[in-house]
């Protein structure tokens, strides 16, 4: 499981799939689930769903992580060459400079660039510790002019993302780019195909979204076609075990996966989620009968798809499970393959023991 994992995870960090735009990222998790069985389809929002039946009368579930990535989208094209760009979900404006990115034009055709930092022998004291806007900076492709940055394909609206880059550190730990959400997708790939062969069990519908990183869409719109009975999403799960962080929690990198109790925004999006008890127990049940570390989590700052899939028909059962995560949000993100492979041991046990008797009435687990 290890070595899929690893290859799953690898192969999607270097894949570019910004906001809006994830096909390249969605032919390869179509192509993957195709090989081991696995029908699909695509919805108009780009979300790519598999169904795996199961037995009557027991709720249905919907599995599901994020495809897409933050990032930048080209908003003005200088004159000598240079561009300006806006962002595309939280990218923090104090990790951009220097950064190496790519205009992200299509397959075999990417462009590279640099995100400009002033020279360090010109900067003034008023400056050394200044973060620059967003709307200051400025990408470096190496052209010398506006015609010359057309005609290598980039124009208004073209996707930038942080180069894609994969770097394997001790310890079974992985950094790089877009760990958030790939790590996720390796992750319900793996489950996908271990539920394949699991009986009994519910149905689950396997959902990869788009446009979670610009204000969560893409989910939403899965969940209202599917209509499931419980959602489980998949994202990062914040650790606490950095100087930065230590007053944040306990989650620790390599500690096992991760549970949301509760998240909210708290900025601009008032949303988030507390998880449905029965969703909890259930969870903490199997993680003590198949031998898993559970972590628990809860935070303001963090918002996921789940927060408005909960909100779908009558009300989805929901909760938020996870990867431990350092770094969110930059370009070099690191998890743990240790939490990935329990993460996805624990998915395919607790839901395999979702059935025609699993409650979801509140009144049976709220005191």
């Amino acid at each position: 499981m290890r070595e899929r994992l690893k290859t799953w995870l690898a192969d999607l960090m270097m894949i570019p799939g910004l906001s809006g735009h994830e096909g390249r990222v969605r032919r390869y998790l179509k192509t993957e689930m195709q090989g081991f069985g696995l029908k699909t389809r695509t919805d108009r929002m780009g979300n790519l769903i598999a169904t795996i039946a199961g037995r009557e009368g027991a709720p249905s579930v919907m599995l599901f992580t994020h495809m897409d990535q933050l990032g930048l989208i080209v908003r003005k094209i200088e004159k000598n060459g240079l561009v300006r760009v806006e962002r595309l979900g939280g990218v923090p404006e104090r990790a951009l400079a220097a950064q190496a990115v790519i205009f992200s034009i299509g397959e075999g055709r990417d462009i590279p660039g640099v995100i400009a930092h002033k020279s360090h022998h010109a900067t003034g004291q008023d400056e050394k510790y200044k973060v620059v806007p967003y709307q200051d900076i400025y990408i470096d492709a190496g052209f010398s002019s506006a015609e010359a940055v057309r005609e290598a394909g980039i124009d208004i609206g073209t996707p930038v993302v942080y180069k894609p880059h994969v770097m394997e550190l001790a310890d079974g730990r992985v950094a790089g780019t877009s760990v958030d959400d790939r790590a996720g997708c390796a992750v319900v790939l793996e489950a996908a195909q271990q539920l394949m062969d699991m009986v009994p069990r519910p149905t689950v519908h396997i959902v990869f979204s788009t446009q979670e990183e610009f204000n969560l869409r893409g989910a939403v719109t899965a969940a209202q076609m599917l209509q499931p009975d419980i959602a489980v999403q998949i994202d990062l799960i914040l650790t606490s075990d950095t100087p930065d962080m230590t007053s944040r929690g306990d989650v620790v990198l390599g500690g096992g996966p991760g549970m949301s109790m509760f998240s909210f925004h708290g900025r601009g999006t008032l949303n988030g989620t507390i998880p449905h008890p029965a969703l909890v127990g259930l969870f903490e049940e199997t993680a003590k009968a198949v031998g898993v570390r559970l972590q628990k989590s809860a935070h303001i700052g963090c918002l996921t798809d789940s927060s408005y899939v909960q909100l779908v028909g009558q009300g989805v059962a929901s909760i938020d499970m996870g990867f431990p995560m350092r770094y969110s949000h930059s370009a070099l993100e690191v998890c743990d393959l240790s939490d990935l492979e329990e993460l996805s041991r624990l998915l395919v046990a607790a839901i395999a023991n979702i059935g025609p008797d699993f409650s979801l009435d509140r009144d049976d687990f709220e005191q």
